[in-house]
């Protein structure tokens, strides 16, 4: 969906199924707030007693009206996604690295970003290494995992549909 799809009282489902509200709609982002009590005390306002949360371009790029229709793109996003995909392994130990340390930017691990070899990297944790932010990377299409500086990292570009379709196009010829 696009700012344009929106008005104050739409619902439509994000991210994992959740229902959510419109509160307010900019030229890039909207505010919502999530609809996840049975007392609609809690949804009046403005302001709200529930907290409003800003969805801006990324997010709304996953927002559907219903969920029909979320369920529709995720099947979709599935047969024609270049991406590999996460094991359970590998799920199990990024979470496992997240929770353990506290990391104070969490838009640095929003994005996927692509090296200069084209390697995609998953950022999914941070943490403090001798003084210096350090970013905890899964390269999905490798199933390995590195480390790099935070100031290296966000200084790459956003891995792109394009990027995983050429680096998956690099993996089949390897094999």
């Amino acid at each position: 969906m696009k700012p344009a799809d929106f008005h104050i009282g739409l619902e439509f489902v994000a991210g994992a199924g959740f229902r959510w509200r419109c509160t307010d709609v900019g030229s890039r982002t909207i505010l919502a707030i999530r609809l996840d009590r049975n007392d609609t005390n809690w949804y009046q306002g403005p302001p709200y007693i529930a907290k409003e949360v800003v969805f801006d371009e990324h997010d709304l790029a996953r927002c559907h009206p219903t969920n029909a229709d979320a369920l529709s793109a995720a099947a979709t996003e599935r047969q024609t996604s270049a991406h590999p995909g996460y094991s359970s392994a590998a799920l199990t130990h990024m979470l496992k690295v997240r929770r353990a340390h506290a990391y104070p930017y969490p838009g640095v691990l929003r994005f996927d970003r692509r090296r200069t070899d084209g390697e995609i990297l998953h950022p999914f944790a941070g943490r403090q290494e001798e003084g210096e932010w350090v970013v905890e990377l899964y390269l999905p299409f490798q199933d390995a995992y590195e480390v790099m500086t935070e100031r290296d990292f966000i200084a790459l570009p956003r891995a792109t549909s394009a990027d995983l379709r050429s680096r998956a196009v690099t993996q089949n010829t390897r094999r």
